[in-house]
């Protein structure tokens, strides 16, 4: 897989839709060519201590972000045509569901690719784990900044194109 959007959510509490903050890594031709990333305003608007210590958002850091459809009009056309991949899929591809309903906006039905699954088939056991920093490690890529969406979402992108 050559050209593709690896894509990455983080959620404020239990509330899939609740997402925070999200990272887009552009690959085309088999080179990242564009990433994004924003903080979003979550619905609901609450944060869960867990979530915050995952991740480390918290309400200031999103009490002006802004809210879901205006941040997806700016990944929307970045992603118009390419599949989606997330490790985890059903995760990232379940935010994004749910703050589609959320916000009663029409769900393209995107095509996502699971580098979770592809990489436990890949690595037939030989590793600890397979959580992202594991896999993403094993690909060579070294993932410092873990559960912050961006880097979540380049760390996806570079084991995609190592086993996907």
């Amino acid at each position: 897989m050559t050209d593709f959007a690896a894509i990455d959510f983080e959620t404020a509490n239990e509330c899939r839709c609740s997402v925070c903050s999200v990272g887009v890594v552009i690959v085309r031709g088999g080179e990242v060519v564009d990433s994004f990333y924003s903080l979003i305003h979550p619905e609901p608007d609450y944060y869960q201590w867990f979530c915050q210590q995952v991740h480390g958002l918290g309400p200031e850091d999103t009490d002006d972000a802004p809210v879901f459809p205006d941040v997806w009009a700016q990944i929307e056309p970045m992603i118009e045509g390419l599949p989606l991949v997330a490790h985890n899929s059903p995760f990232d591809e379940g935010c994004l569901r749910e703050v589609f309903k959320v916000y009663r906006m029409d769900y393209p039905d995107y095509e996502f690719f699971d580098t979770l699954v592809t990489a436990r088939r890949h690595f037939h056991g030989t590793l600890p784990n397979h959580q992202l920093q594991t896999v993403a490690a094993a690909c060579g890529y070294d993932l410092t900044r873990h559960h912050h969406a961006l880097a979540d979402a380049e760390a996806c992108a570079a084991i995609a194109l190592k086993i996907l």
